[in-house]
């Protein structure tokens, strides 16, 4: 463990110097438009559904982790439709939904001990 940190450590102290003056190079690149942003978006709804997909079928069947997850993307994507003004609340909506969607799926999935031969074997 004490070798594991300590490479870590070393790997902070040599990349931060090089990172940090990249930043603003970075943050004024393609990171900050807004094609990239609904990408990424895009990209972690799909892993999303895939991930609640698998805790559905395989444990709880329950639907709501889903039903979080397409509003909260939905929200997150539509993250103009109060102006400018109010788009840091619409985007923590957002988030918030989709981070509840998978800590729903979670518990279900930890909930549901045995659940996985159940589901899979017709009823």
């Amino acid at each position: 463990m004490g070798v594991w940190l300590t490479s870590l450590c070393a790997l902070h102290c040599i990349a931060v110097p090089v990172i940090l003056p990249l930043v603003p190079l970075l943050a004024g690149s393609f990171f900050a438009e807004e094609w990239f942003e609904r990408l990424v978006l895009l990209l972690s709804i799909v892993v999303g559904f895939i991930a609640l997909l698998i805790g559905f079928y395989k444990y709880h069947r329950q639907l709501y982790p889903l039903y979080s997850l397409a509003m909260g993307g939905f929200i997150y994507w539509q993250k103009d439709m109060f102006g400018h003004h109010f788009e840091p609340l619409v985007v923590t909506v957002g988030a918030v939904l989709i981070i509840a969607s998978h800590i729903i799926n979670i518990r279900l999935c930890k909930a549901c001990k045995g659940c996985g031969s159940k589901a899979a074997s017709p009823s």
